[in-house]
């Protein structure tokens, strides 16, 4: 059994999304998600749509990378789009049985409420993941909140926090496929019975699994105790991030961006979704 985790998987190619600054990133995925949580009309969500696709192909990270990331959350997708169809009781009535009772409303909600999670998982992992190192990004966040450091706030150890849980998200994920592999030669059955029998079959993967977490924890603690690792203080980085020409753009397409989906809800009102 594998597990399909984009978080902390980097995929290395030459392009221009690779070569903008974390912060740019950062910024754009912001932008991002509040356009489209804003975005009410179908043409702002074409646009949308339309920036991730094009996303995708200049970053030239192929679909099945990124569709295989996306393929642990269907069960999410599903289940939030489903909780639309049936808890919704506005429009036309399609369909009637006992308690549960389907509009075209429901349906139309479920859709783009289901569009809205895959263009905001798809955006955030592409530029967050496949196209940003974890020691980039971690860089730009603690660059970016360096003024919070005037209020005596722990930035640097924050930053290092996320470079570390960034970093063995992909090995903690092996780790328990190899268990679960492990456990299977020996009998073990994690797909039948119900659902308190799969609980406890889960048991014999938990152990292992905190056993091999905690371990890794203490010799990483020693190897940072032995290279004297002591904090923020007075520490260099070998490359210093700086903004180009490309980053400037990038800021400007994403405060253009947020701009643009809010003026096509006021002056192109051609078919409202709320």
């Amino acid at each position: 059994m594998s597990f399909d985790v984009s978080l902390g998987q980097y995929y290395e190619a030459k392009s221009p999304i690779h070569k903008l600054d974390p912060r740019t990133k950062l910024f754009f995925v912001i932008m991002f998600m509040i356009a489209t949580f804003v975005a009410h009309e179908v043409v702002a969500f074409a646009a949308l749509l339309a920036i991730v696709l094009i996303s995708i192909i200049i970053s030239r990270v192929p679909l099945r990378v990124i569709f295989k990331g996306l393929k642990a959350l269907v069960v999410v997708v599903i289940f939030t789009a489903a909780l639309n169809v049936f808890w919704t009781t506005e429009g036309t009535l399609l369909w009637e049985w006992w308690i549960i009772h389907i509009y075209d409303k429901g349906l139309i909600n479920a859709g783009i409420l289901a569009l809205r999670i895959v263009m905001l998982l798809t955006c955030t992992t592409l530029y967050l993941s496949y196209t940003t190192t974890p020691i980039e990004l971690t860089d730009g966040i603690e660059t970016a909140l360096a003024p919070l450091k005037k209020i005596k706030l722990p930035i640097h150890e924050f930053a290092m926090l996320m470079t570390i849980a960034l970093r063995f998200i992909p090995t903690l994920t092996d780790e328990t496929s190899k268990i679960m592999n492990a456990q299977k030669s020996r009998g073990a059955d994690f797909s039948s019975g119900g659902l308190i029998k799969r609980a406890k079959a889960l048991i014999p993967i938990i152990i292992p699994l905190f056993v091999s977490s905690f371990r890794r924890a203490d010799e990483l603690a020693t190897a940072m105790e032995c290279r004297c690792y002591r904090g923020g203080d007075g520490r260099t980085r070998m490359k210093k991030l700086k903004f180009k020409v490309l980053d400037i753009f990038g800021l400007l397409f994403s405060l253009a961006l947020l701009a643009g989906v809010i003026l096509i809800n006021i002056y192109v009102p051609i078919y409202s979704i709320r």
